[in-house]
């Protein structure tokens, strides 16, 4: 039998041999090499850390199953990003009632205030991180994944474009009113 030197394949060729044989062990290798980063992202959907570790072991169930999808178009990285925050924008959702109980949600009526239509990122920096916080969880889970990977996650704009399958002028756009309305929401609280 063919011995396998896991540390020295790349993420498609781990995940090939892993879908080949249906091998539990090669994926564990896989667990290993992206389990934080997927937790990090399953943390920023949730609100304890047990809830994000159980977010993060349904995911990598999940990802057991529908890993024969993943053609190879894009780096399996940025699939997986995409696969993750995909289960977790469809968990926020199904739990949306129960969020709503938590949280405050934030009408749709405008004030006179000509400021937000100019929000620069500079403002978005300088807010207070525990008020900020509050303000991400009252937008719309969509809008405050797109910040956190253009702000968190350092994403660049033709990254996030590939991740959420969008124009990049569509990114700019979204990126553009997910942050009028993170700092409306901050300056309501």
């Amino acid at each position: 039998m063919e011995s396998i030197d896991i540390t020295k394949l790349s993420d498609e060729d781990l995940v090939r041999n892993i879908v080949e044989k249906n091998d539990t062990h090669l994926f564990a290798s896989l667990y290993d090499r992206y389990a934080s980063v997927v937790y990090n992202k399953c943390y920023s959907f949730s609100s304890s850390k047990e809830e994000a570790q159980d977010l993060t072991h349904d995911v990598f169930i999940r990802l057991f199953v529908k890993l024969r999808t993943f053609k190879g178009k894009s780096k399996f990285s940025t699939w997986l990003y995409s696969f993750t925050y995909n289960f977790c924008v469809n968990y926020v959702q199904r739990n949306k009632e129960k969020r709503k109980e938590k949280v405050t949600v934030v009408t749709d009526q405008v004030k006179d205030d000509s400021s937000v239509e100019e929000v620069d990122e500079a403002i978005l920096f300088e807010l207070k991180s525990d008020k900020l916080a509050k303000a991400l969880e009252v937008i719309a889970p969509s809008e405050k994944m797109i910040l956190l990977m253009k702000y968190q996650d350092e994403m660049s704009i033709k990254d996030i474009s590939q991740v959420l399958d969008l124009g990049e002028s569509a990114v700019k756009m979204r990126l553009k009113r997910a942050k009028e309305k993170v700092v409306k929401a901050y300056n309501e609280l």
